[in-house]
């Protein structure tokens, strides 16, 4: 099986984020993860073809902003909040924040 690329925290960059986070997919992506936490990718409910959602948990993976754990077949994801926290605080917070308004 193929190893998911993460980001470890130290390789996380503020330009990386800041481009994952100016999708208005990903931003939904990332509504969602906030709102339910922790989600299978199928159970993301957006309205795009399935290479297209591929491609934007791709971005958030490799950004440093989400966690991809595979069990099975399935794939689940997460908000990496801690790592997020830990290189800039409180940016998460006022993207979600700014999101809820």
């Amino acid at each position: 099986m193929r190893t998911l690329y993460h980001p470890n925290v130290i390789e996380i960059t503020l330009p990386t984020v800041l481009y994952a986070l100016s999708d208005p997919i990903r931003l939904n992506i990332i509504q969602i993860l906030d709102e339910k936490g922790e989600q299978s990718c199928s159970s993301i409910d957006i309205s795009a073809p399935k290479s297209t959602l591929s491609h934007h948990f791709k971005v958030l993976r490799e950004s440093g902003v989400i966690h991809t754990r595979i069990e099975g077949t399935q794939r689940f994801i997460s908000i990496r909040y801690d790592d997020l926290n830990e290189r800039f605080p409180s940016l998460l917070s006022a993207v979600l924040m700014g999101l809820k308004q």
